[in-house]
C-alpha cells in the first residue's frame, strides 16, 4: 500500500471506523443467508454483496494498519451460526439487499464531502460506485421477479402553475391541498422500510436470547407497526395504494443465527437511518400536519434508539467510537499523586 505523510481527519477516521463496524457485520448476516438460500439469482445477489463487505473490511484494514490505529473488533464469527435454521424466506433476502444498499447510497454520499486524503475519497467513491451497481442489480431482479413495490403513479402535469394561497402549507384544520409527488413519494418509501424493519426486529425477537433485547425488539416491532398505520392513513385518505407487509418472509425458526450483540447493532443501525429518513421528509414536505408528524416520529426513534444503546453499554457490547483528546481529564489537579521530584531542575 503506498505510504502517505498526511494524516487522516477525525471524518476520515470516523468514517472508516464506522464502515467497518458495519461491513463486519454485513458479512456475518450474508454467511448465513447464503448457508440457506435456494434461488440462484438471488444467491449472486447475497455474492455480490458479500464480497463487496469483505473488500470493505480488508481496505479498511489496511489503511488502519499503515496509520497505526487499532482495529475495531466489529463482528467476527463468533457473532453467527451458519449452522442455524433459516430465519428468513429468500424474498426477504433480495428486499434486505435493496433496503442496505439505499441506505448505504445515503450514508456514502454524505461522507463524501467530508474526507480529502486522495486514497480515502477514492475508497468512498468506490464505495459509491459498487453500491449503486448492487442497487440496480437487485432492483432489477425484484422487477423482474414480480416482487417489486412501486410508488403510485400520479397524473401528470400538463400546464405550468403557481401556489397561490397560503393554504398549500396547511395541514391540521380546514381544506387541505393533495399531496404532493415527493410528499408521496417519502410516505411510500418510509412504510417500506418500516415493512421491513417490522420483519427484521420479528425474526429477531423469535430468536434473541436476553430477556431485555427481546423485549426490546418486540417494541420495534410494535413501533414499526405503529408507523406503518400512521404514513399509511395519509395515502389512504387520497385513495393511494399502501405497500403490503413483508412479515410473510419470516420462519417460525426460533434457533437464532445471530448473537444479541450483532441485533442489537444492527437494530440501531436502522433507527439511525429511519431518523435519517424522516428528517429527510420532514425538510421536503411543506404541509403542516407532515412536518409535525415527523419531528413526533423522530423523537420517538431517537428515544428507541437511546434505551437501545443502554442495553448495549449495559453487556458491554458498545465499542467506543474515536474521539478527541479529553482535556479536562488531561488536566485535572493529581494533587498528592504528583511526584514533586519530577520537577526538580
Amino acid at each position: 500500500m503506498e505510504k502517505h505523510n498526511i494524516k487522516l481527519t477525525s471524518s476520515e477516521v470516523a468514517n472508516l471506523w464506522t464502515n467497518y463496524i458495519g461491513d463486519s457485520m454485513s458479512v456475518c448476516i450474508f454467511k448465513h443467508f447464503l448457508s440457506h438460500v435456494d434461488d440462484a439469482e438471488i444467491k449472486l445477489i447475497l455474492e455480490h454483496a458479500m464480497d463487496l463487505s469483505k473488500q470493505h473490511v480488508q481496505t479498511i484494514q489496511d489503511i488502519f494498519q499503515e496509520e497505526g490505529i487499532a482495529e475495531p473488533l466489529g463482528f467476527t464469527d463468533a457473532d453467527v451460526n451458519e449452522k442455524a435454521s433459516r430465519l428468513f424466506e429468500d424474498p426477504f433476502y433480495l428486499y434486505y439487499v435493496k433496503n442496505m444498499t439505499k441506505g448505504g447510497l445515503a450514508t456514502y454520499g454524505a461522507i463524501l464531502p467530508n474526507v480529502f486524503r486522495n486514497d480515502i475519497r477514492e475508497y468512498f467513491m468506490s464505495c459509491l460506485s459498487s453500491t449503486m451497481e448492487l442497487y440496480n442489480e437487485t432492483t432489477q431482479l425484484l422487477l423482474s421477479k414480480g416482487l417489486e413495490v412501486r410508488s403510485p403513479e400520479i397524473p401528470y402535469p400538463t400546464t405550468v402553475e403557481f401556489v397561490e394561497k397560503q393554504k398549500f402549507l396547511a395541514g391540521w384544520f380546514g381544506e387541505q391541498r393533495p399531496l404532493s409527488g415527493i410528499e408521496i413519494t417519502h410516505l411510500y418509501a418510509n412504510i417500506q422500510t418500516n415493512n421491513l424493519g417490522e420483519a427484521l426486529t420479528l425474526g429477531f425477537a423469535q430468536v434473541a436470547k436476553k430477556k431485555d433485547v427481546k423485549e426490546y425488539l418486540l417494541r420495534g416491532v410494535g413501533m414499526s407497526k405503529k408507523h406503518i398505520e400512521i404514513f399509511s392513513k395519509y395515502l389512504k385518505s387520497e385513495s393511494l395504494p399502501v405497500p403490503m407487509s413483508s412479515n410473510q418472509g419470516v420462519t417460525t425458526s426460533t434457533e437464532s443465527p445471530f448473537s444479541d450483540k450483532l441485533m442489537m447493532y444492527h437494530i440501531g443501525l436502522l433507527s439511525g437511518t429511519g431518523m435519517g429518513n424522516y428528517g429527510v421528509a420532514m425538510s421536503l414536505s411543506p404541509r403542516r400536519d407532515l412536518t409535525t408528524m415527523y419531528g413526533g416520529l423522530i423523537a420517538e426513534v431517537g428515544l428507541y434508539a437511546e434505551d437501545g444503546a443502554n442495553i448495549n453499554i449495559k453487556h458491554k457490547w458498545m465499542e467506543r467510537p474515536p474521539q478527541t483528546a479529553d482535556r479536562d481529564e488531561l488536566t485535572k489537579w493529581l494533587g498528592s499523586n504528583t511526584n514533586p521530584q519530577t520537577f526538580k531542575e
